[in-house]
């Protein structure tokens, strides 16, 4: 057998699963990306074939949606009888089935054994005591140690293959080659949350992976041997779905709910206010990431004065990772899809040495207490004495954090060990090695300039806020989640101070004058921040604030307190909204800190004008842009690369994690257990979870909080110029053309009317909130032009 057969059938396989982040990197993604080449439908019935998964909403949560007004009833009925479905939506949400409908795993055996050793293989420093060999990678520490697992009755290592080639070889004599491919799709398919996390470390490239090595190969190779030695079955008759039709009800009915929430988001946008060009200089502007949760933030804190508010991508345009000082660990902080190219540290201000010193002193100390304290509750001879002897200590703790969570919240955050007031970032290249080198002056001007470019900058005021978002919950395995996607689900406040000062840079801002006609005045301060998206509190990072700036850098402050007031109560209806919020981040049994980005659905790419006076209920995007000032179309094409396709990633994980929890989701956090320190699991073991917990997107075990809609995207700009970027840019024009996205074009050259894309480059008219947009067997859509 040629070993290429078996390589290249594992890479056609290997589509049936996504990636699986770690936990302390969580960031959502498509778990069917290797099928975005697809239709969604095609995709999301592999997805039922091979991973036994729900794939639409289930027609109670259907019923909900059109019980509250979610679903447009004429709409509905619109779609289903151009689809030749002429009963009402009543009578075909009885015709539909349930898919989630319980089916026995005939390789639950199998799916526990390879899920007990790969727990043991990849484990990332959880378990004291670690597996043997694992230097020499998955397949070779296994075959070591297989003969002490009884279940497979192996009497001498001899009698296992030396490598995972001759494994595969040895199980695959019986089958053809035209069999591999549906062989290694089944059995990948069978632990989606460990092959993709497998996924991940090959790709990531990690130091674990460096360490001890493992591949798909080497996974099916145990895997497969294993159901040989104990005559599991290798392949199984998976006959093509028998629920087609029942899919093609369910997506027309989501349709239907997808349309209906256009046709709302259009409705609240279409009015675009007049511009006005002799507009006050502003007292302060604020530029937020993305983030849905910034939506909220930003409309109350425009109404608490005359501020103005601007949204680009959280990692502020710094492909870097971040190391941070106080643990010393290194971790990206820019979009997994892109490359770092920056390397940023912290050093001393310049007259802050002595602290500096002091802080990491104290920070090794606080280190050490850590870990000694570790290793006296996991080192035998001390377990149970140390446990004995604290356990009136952590009794009065856990007591105060239940009953007090919020005021040790507060206490905590007063008495936190911040090091952003004596250090500031130092940024190099990565292949640098020298400290302090730097990087060149065109790539910190490059840097800045994007920003400006990208948002549509207009004019400065004195005080200019980046203001990334982290999130502050306690007890809980998935809070990188809550972070900063575009940072790689890490905190967005490293890269906001590095854009901060640069953009404070004597020598950057001459070249922004003289080279690209950018002037800068001179009495703007750029200032890096935090929003704390679990509080609402916005932390600045002030302390470069000349004294020239300082009263307005108060009145900014309390302003912004004034708006974590009423924007927490906007977001928990309830009066001490901020004690509240509080008492949530630190309540170690709270299993909804905050709702994350669920209810996300629209991306809206347009200047702040088109939605500044609408409540959008934290369900869209929203990104800075100006037509008007992007001659090229360049910026309007790096938003739709990168942030465009970041956002799909997002609005699919939470679909998926949405309508079948089991599968895409990570289940009840009630029953999560940590493994290996970068996953978890339901109960004592079987496949690792590889999507956002239940209780991140339904209300209850039976309620919906997060509708599973598509994501919606809006331009404001010319429609021919966004022709030009699709025609370039064919994996943008896929993920439209297999309905991945939807895309909507206000296009203000032609009186900011409404073009829905439809397949083949074709355009439809929306007017008055009211899309023409339906997929009907029997009348051909409105084409207005053609590609």
């Amino acid at each position: 057998m040629q070993p290429t057969n078996i390589s290249k059938n594992i890479e056609k396989a290997a589509k049936v699963i996504g990636k699986t982040w770690p936990l302390y990197s969580f960031v959502t993604s498509n778990p069917l990306s290797g099928y975005e080449n697809s239709h969604f439908n095609e995709a999301v019935l592999n997805a039922k074939q091979y991973l036994n998964a729900t794939i639409f909403p289930k027609p109670a949560i259907f019923k909900q949606a059109l019980h509250i007004g979610e679903i447009d009833g004429s709409l509905l009925s619109s779609l289903l009888k151009e689809n030749d479905l002429h009963g009402t939506p009543e009578f075909y949400i009885d015709q539909m089935e349930n898919d989630q409908e319980e089916v026995l795993n005939p390789t639950h055996e199998l799916d526990g054994m390879m899920s007990k050793w790969l727990a043991a293989f990849m484990d990332e420093g959880l378990a004291e005591w670690e597996m043997p060999g694992k230097e020499e990678g998955f397949y070779l520490a296994w075959r070591k140690l297989a003969k002490y697992d009884n279940a497979l009755l192996i009497k001498s290592i001899s009698d296992i293959p030396a490598s995972s080639t001759e494994a595969l070889n040895d199980v695959l004599k019986e089958f053809t080659v035209e069999q591999y491919q549906e062989i290694f799709t089944q059995h990948l398919a069978a632990l989606p949350g460990w092959t993709g996390y497998i996924n991940y470390r090959t790709a990531a490239d990690s130091n674990w992976q460096k360490e001890y090595p493992i591949s798909l190969e080497q996974y099916l190779a145990v895997r497969l041997w294993i159901a040989k030695k104990l005559n599991i079955s290798i392949l199984q008759n998976k006959k093509s779905s028998a629920a087609i039709k029942d899919a093609q009800l369910k997506y027309v009915w989501l349709k239907a709910w997808e349309q209906s929430w256009q046709k709302n988001m259009i409705h609240l946008v279409r009015n675009v206010p007049a511009s006005n060009e002799d507009e006050k200089r502003p007292d302060a502007q604020l530029v937020f990431c993305i983030d849905t949760r910034s939506e909220l933030i930003r409309r109350h804190v425009e109404a608490q004065g005359n501020y103005e508010t601007y949204g680009y991508a959280g990692f502020f345009g710094i492909a870097m990772d971040y190391t941070n000082l106080e643990d010393d660990i290194t971790r990206k902080s820019c979009p997994p899809i892109v490359g770092s190219a920056y390397q940023v540290t912290e050093m001393a201000a310049s007259d802050k040495h002595q602290e500096m010193s002091a802080f990491k002193k104290k920070n090794e100390v606080s280190q050490f207490k850590e870990y000694f304290f570790k290793r006296m509750k996991n080192m035998l001879p001390s377990t149970f004495g140390y446990v004995e002897g604290s356990g009136l200590f952590y009794g009065f703790s856990l007591i105060g954090r239940t009953l007090s969570a919020g005021s040790f919240y507060r206490f905590n955050n007063k008495n936190k060990n911040s090091f952003e007031e004596i250090a500031e970032p130092q940024i190099n290249c990565t292949n640098a090695h020298t400290e302090n080198e730097g990087i060149p002056l065109a790539d910190k001007v490059a840097i800045v300039k994007s920003a400006f470019d990208l948002t549509g900058w207009k004019n400065f005021a004195p005080l200019v806020v980046f203001a990334g978002h982290g999130s502050h919950t306690a007890n809980n395995p998935f809070a990188s989640s809550l972070d900063c996607g575009a940072c790689a689900a890490s905190p967005g406040r490293h890269n906001a101070r590095m854009l901060a000062k640069l953009a404070n840079l004597k020598e950057v801002r001459e070249e922004l004058a003289a080279k690209h006609k950018l002037v800068i005045p001179a009495d703007t301060v750029f200032i890096g921040a935090e929003h704390n998206t679990t509080t609402d509190e916005i932390e600045i990072f002030d302390a470069a604030v000349p004294v020239t700036h300082q009263q307005k850098l108060k009145e900014l402050k309390e302003n912004l307190k004034n708006a974590q007031k009423t924007a927490t109560k906007d977001r928990l209806g309830v009066e001490n909204s901020v004690a509240t919020a509080e008492r949530k981040a630190n309540d170690w049994g709270e299993t909804r800190p905050e709702w994350g980005l669920a209810k996300n659905a629209g991306f809206i790419v347009a200047p702040r004008s088109l939605t500044k006076n609408t409540n959008l209920n934290s369900r869209c995007f929203l990104h800075s842009y100006d037509w008007s000032k992007d001659i090229t179309g360049g910026a309007l094409e790096g938003i739709m690369q990168g942030p465009m396709v970041v956002t799909q990633w997002i609005n699919n994980h939470y679909y998926f994690s949405t309508v079948d929890n089991k599968t895409f989701g990570g289940g009840s956090k009630i029953t999560h257990n940590v493994t290996g320190k970068f996953g978890v699991v339901q109960g004592n073991g079987g496949d690792l979870k590889m999507g956002l917990p239940l209780q991140s997107v339904s209300e209850t075990d039976s309620k919906m909080y997060h509708q599973p809609l598509r994501l919606s995207v809006l331009i404001n700009a010319p429609l021919a110029r966004i022709i030009d970027i699709l025609t370039r840019n064919e994996n943008l024009k896929s993920l439209l053309d297999n309905e991945w996205i939807y895309l909507m074009v206000m296009d203000p050259t032609d009186e900011n009317r409404i073009k829905t894309y439809q397949k083949g480059m074709q355009w439809t008219l929306s007017s008055d909130g009211k899309s023409v947009n339906k997929t009907s067997k029997k009348k051909e859509p409105q084409i207005l032009e053609t590609v």
